[in-house]
């Protein structure tokens, strides 16, 4: 067999990688398809790893303090010397991925995006459909700064808990008919993944709470030089979600918020007008602080302009006291 044949051969199979929860297993196969409809001489294997942020279910993800709780154990597989463990790229929640990647890694291309509002499940038989229609005192659970700090600005007598787990995990949890939870938040877009649409009762605009930083995409994380597996994220990636997720990354980075502190974004793009309109709000982990902004600005280079918005608008809300409000927040003692 010739050398050429042989590295021939040796690209007929991309190995995905992705975290062992079902939906993380259903967002991995949706890449997978995508690529095997582009480039039908090719096909993937999916392998599915408990992270630690899968395996430590007792703590709430604030006490974590940063994202690459569920992203390491997947990026030393993309290094891994033996070429039978090894995988050309992971599938990630994008909200799970820290804004800044170790040095050898990057992201090769963002899908597009499932609604990525925020939803509320109301415990099943509960008689209410909202957060308005819920009582004082009614426990939600979250185990997101963001939402809680959101909803208490709006919602101040309602009582947040936090609830871990996975979306089958917390539901269940929801439904035990003991439990303290009138209803409890979760994305949109993971309902949406596991054909649990059924199960929500509202859906919260950014009227109520901006959604998290890339919530609703797929960001495909890769080795910084590989151009064979480059070339093929190309044909799957979403213009219009790439830009919208470059530009919310960029300002969460420039803020230098991590995956829990309370900061929200909404955003859209026009590809028509090419106009990029990008708001955000930071508020207090108590929900009596807030500034809320918005940047819009013209988008010719996909990637580097969607950055420079996100940098815009940050620097706009830490003028106006975003930054005070993040310094603030000390991880280890907020009591929730």
């Amino acid at each position: 067999m010739t050398e050429e044949h042989s590295a021939k051969s040796e690209h007929q199979i991309v190995r995905i990688g992705g975290r062992k929860s079902k939906l993380a297993v259903i967002q991995s196969h949706e890449v997978k398809d995508l690529i095997e409809r582009e480039f039908s001489q090719y096909s993937c294997t999916v392998r599915a790893l408990k992270t630690l942020g899968d395996q430590v279910q007792s703590k709430p993800l604030y006490s974590f303090g940063g994202k690459a709780v569920w992203t390491k154990e997947l990026e030393d597989l993309l290094y891994e010397k033996d070429k039978e463990k090894r995988i050309d790229l992971i599938v990630h929640s994008l909200k799970d991925m820290p804004t800044l990647l170790p040095d050898g890694f990057l992201v090769g291309a963002i899908i597009k995006r499932v609604d990525p509002t925020d939803c509320i499940i109301m415990a099943k038989e509960s008689p209410y459909k909202t957060l308005d229609d819920l009582p004082d005192g009614s426990v939600v659970g979250t185990s997101s700064i963001r939402r809680s700090a959101q909803l208490k600005r709006k919602y101040p007598k309602l009582v947040f808990e936090s609830v871990r787990g996975n979306i089958e995990t917390r539901l269940s949890k929801l439904d035990d008919p003991i439990t303290p939870f009138s209803c409890i938040v979760l994305a949109t877009a993971g309902l949406l993944r596991v054909k649990l649409a059924h199960r929500i009762t509202q859906r919260l605009d950014s009227s109520v709470m901006y959604h998290a930083v890339g919530q609703g995409a797929l960001g495909i994380e890769i080795r910084s030089d590989d151009p064979w597996i480059a070339g093929i994220l190309q044909k799957i990636n979403d213009k219009e979600t790439a830009i919208c997720c470059f530009a919310e990354r960029s300002l969460m980075r420039t803020l230098e918020g991590g995956c829990s502190v309370p900061i929200g974004v909404e955003s859209n793009y026009d590809d028509t007008t090419k106009q990029l309109c990008l708001k955000a709000v930071v508020v207090s982990v108590d929900g009596t602080e807030a500034v809320e902004d918005e940047y819009t600005m013209t988008i010719e280079d996909m990637r580097q302009d969607a950055i420079i918005c996100g940098q815009q608008l940050a620097h706009k809300m830490i003028k106006n006291g975003a930054k005070d409000i993040l310094d603030r927040i000390n991880l280890d003692k907020i009591d929730q």
